[in-house]
């Protein structure tokens, strides 16, 4: 992130955090001289963002519609602050509602549910976005499309809260069961040797083998939403699940199904991915700060993207993180590779 110097009287702008958001978001600013009058302006391009808070040395300001990644400035018609460069989100797909993360396949398309209320049955239950951000239908007949997984072959994972299917699809659409009898099947991942996990939100995780032999790997707390499950570089699973607790836990699971905390202090944490570096990057709300939470190998948490409404994340091949909200989806370009799922 760059910042330029400024002299003089102008506003001075020292951090702005997190470094990236989509519309809807707030942006802390801090630095010197930044309330010029009794209602200081911020400028993301040349939209004007809503303060929501505004002093001397710390501003919070919301992220408007509209906005578009380029340059932060503070300041009136005549005195501005140097720009600060902020990552902001861009719309790429709506009408969308996903309820954990998308998926990307090898070549970047991107998969995206469309779950509806539970029992209802949508139009369309699974759309695919091609590299011109074109949506289309992709499975029509199914019910409350959730957890969304991609294995090595190219093959589509839906599960189904609905009926407890896991269903399989070609990347052309034909669809057909995997495995049923899942419980309230959510969260989806693949683990190196290509066994399917399944998170039943009731409380149990199962691992499923490339022969379709269903085994209890681990249980957990009840979740009051979804279990989302990825894998670590470590080998092990982590999932997330909202509870009725502010204070939730992404836990890790060895690969013999021993659980542990990873990390408490979320508030309704949901959908999951790895960097390349091995960052966990969380849909959740940090000391009341909502959107994406990065929490390190050593355990260190901060928020990454700010934004409401957030249900999951995934990275793509071009190094962007796609960031799924309750009807959206949209791409943030923060250069970062993510960890391959499989």
């Amino acid at each position: 992130m760059a910042k330029q110097t400024n002299s003089g009287d102008l506003p001075q702008i020292s951090e702005v955090t997190p470094g990236a958001a989509i519309p809807g978001g707030e942006l802390q600013i801090r630095g010197r001289g930044l309330a010029l009058s009794a209602e200081p302006k911020v400028f993301i391009g040349d939209v004007v963002a809503p303060v929501i808070i505004g002093s001397n040395s710390f501003l919070i300001a919301r992220v408007p519609e509209g906005a578009a990644a380029g340059e932060l400035v503070v300041g009136d018609g005549e005195r501005r602050s140097s720009s600060w460069t902020c990552d902001i989100g861009i719309q790429i797909a709506d009408g969308l509602h996903p309820v954990a993360n998308p998926a990307v396949d090898k070549y970047g398309n991107i998969y995206c549910t469309f779950s509806g209320a539970r029992g209802q049955k949508t139009p369309v239950a699974v759309f695919k976005i091609d590299l011109n951000y074109s949506a289309r239908p992709f499975i029509t007949d199914l019910m409350n499309a959730t957890g969304l997984a991609i294995d090595r072959q190219g093959m589509i994972y839906i599960s189904s809260r609905h009926d407890g299917i896991v269903y399989q699809a070609s990347p052309n659409g034909q669809m057909s069961v995997y495995v049923e009898g899942m419980g309230v099947a959510t969260g989806l991942a693949f683990d190196s040797e290509g066994n399917l996990y399944v998170g039943d939100r009731s409380g149990t995780i199962f691992k499923i083998s490339r022969e379709r032999n269903i085994y209890v790997f681990t249980t957990l707390e009840p979740s009051i939403a979804a279990y989302h499950l990825t894998f670590g570089p470590d080998g092990y699973l982590y999932v997330s699940g909202p509870t009725t607790s502010s204070f939730d836990s992404v836990y890790r699971v060895s690969t013999d199904g021993e659980v542990e905390v990873f990390y408490r202090g979320l508030g309704r944490p949901q959908g999951t991915a790895f960097d390349a570096d091995g960052n966990l990057y969380v849909a959740a709300s940090l000391t009341g700060r909502r959107g994406v939470v990065r929490i390190a190998p050593d355990r260190k948490a901060e928020l990454f993207v700010s934004g409401p409404n957030i249900v999951g994340l995934a990275f793509t091949p071009s190094r962007a993180l796609l960031v799924a909200t309750s009807n959206a989806l949209y791409r943030v370009d923060v250069n970062l590779q993510g960890r391959p799922l499989v």
